[in-house]
C-alpha cells in the first residue's frame, strides 16, 4: 500500500513550489511576456510549463516545510528576486523607449501619441516605432528562449534558500536604472546630432533671409531630416541592440554584484 509521509509531502512541494514562485513572477514582470497582449492564463501555463521542464534539473530545495513561517519567506525571497530579474531586463526595453522619445521630441513629434492597449498607456509613435524594432530584433536572436535559458541559470547563481540577499544587491539593481537615461541617449544620439546640424542650418538660413517663414520651413525640413536619420541609422542599430541585450542578460543574474558598464 502507497504511503505518504509528511516530509515527503513537504519535499515534493517544495521542489515545485520554490522554482514557481521565482518563474511567475519573473513572467509578471518581464517584457514581451508581460504585456498586456498575453493573457493570464496564458502566462500561467507558460510558468507552470517552464518549471515541469527545468525543476529536475535544479540543485536540491531546502528542507523546509512551504507552510512554516521559514518556507513562506522563502516563497516571498523568490517571488522579489524573481520581479528583480524582469526589473533587470524592462531596463533594456525602456532605455530603447526613452531613445524613441527623445528623437521624437527633436523632430517635433512629441504631441503624435496614441494609445498603446498594451502598456495601457500613452505612446509617442516614434518611440513606438523604435519600441518595435527592438522587439522584434530580441525575437529574431530568440530571445524568449534565451530568458528560459537564464532562467535555469539564475537557479545555480541565486540559489534558493533562506539565506535573504543583501541591501546592496537591491541598491545595484535600484543603480541599473541609470541605464535608462545613458543607453536611450547613445541610441538616440545620431539622429540628435543630424537634426541639431539641421536646426543650424535653418538658422543660419533665417539670418541670410529674413523674409522666410521658419515656422513653415523648418517644421517639414525637421521631419525629413528626422526620418532620413532614422532610416539612415536602421542598419547601424542591431550591433547597440544586442549589446544591450546581453547587459540585460547579465544584470538578471548577476544584480547581486553589478555587471560590469557597457
Amino acid at each position: 500500500m502507497l504511503s505518504l509521509t509528511t516530509a515527503q509531502l513537504d519535499a515534493w512541494i517544495a521542489f515545485y513550489i520554490y522554482p514557481l514562485a521565482r518563474i511567475l513572477a519573473f513572467i509578471a514582470s518581464v517584457p514581451l511576456w508581460s504585456t498586456a497582449g498575453i493573457p493570464r492564463r496564458t502566462r500561467l501555463i507558460l510558468g507552470f510549463a517552464i518549471t515541469l521542464a527545468i525543476a529536475p534539473a535544479l540543485p536540491s530545495m531546502p528542507t523546509v516545510a512551504p507552510a512554516s513561517l521559514n518556507g513562506l519567506w522563502i516563497l516571498l525571497q523568490q517571488m522579489l528576486i524573481g520581479i528583480g530579474m524582469g526589473f533587470a531586463a524592462r531596463i533594456v526595453f525602456s532605455a530603447i523607449d526613452m531613445a524613441g522619445e527623445i528623437i521624437g521630441f527633436q523632430m517635433g513629434l512629441g504631441f503624435a501619441t496614441f494609445y498603446d492597449p498594451l502598456n495601457s498607456s500613452q505612446t509617442p509613435v516614434v518611440a513606438e516605432f523604435i519600441g518595435l524594432i527592438g522587439l522584434l530584433l530580441f525575437l529574431s536572436i530568440n530571445g524568449h528562449l534565451i530568458y528560459v535559458s537564464t532562467l535555469a541559470e539564475s537557479f545555480y547563481a541565486i540559489p534558493i534558500g533562506p539565506t535573504p540577499l543583501t541591501a546592496g544587491s537591491w541598491l545595484n539593481l535600484a543603480e541599473l536604472g541609470g541605464k535608462i537615461f545613458s543607453a536611450g541617449l547613445l541610441i538616440a544620439l545620431p539622429v540628435i546630432v543630424a537634426l541639431m546640424i539641421t536646426n543650424i542650418a535653418l538658422a543660419v538660413l533665417t539670418r541670410a533671409a529674413p523674409q522666410l517663414n521658419i515656422f513653415a520651413l523648418g517644421f517639414p525640413l525637421t521631419l525629413m531630416g528626422g526620418f532620413f536619420a532614422i532610416g539612415v541609422s536602421m542598419d547601424y542599430l542591431a550591433a547597440p541592440l544586442q549589446a544591450l541585450y546581453d547587459f540585460a542578460l547579465r544584470a538578471m543574474l548577476g544584480f547581486v554584484v553589478p555587471p560590469s558598464a557597457q
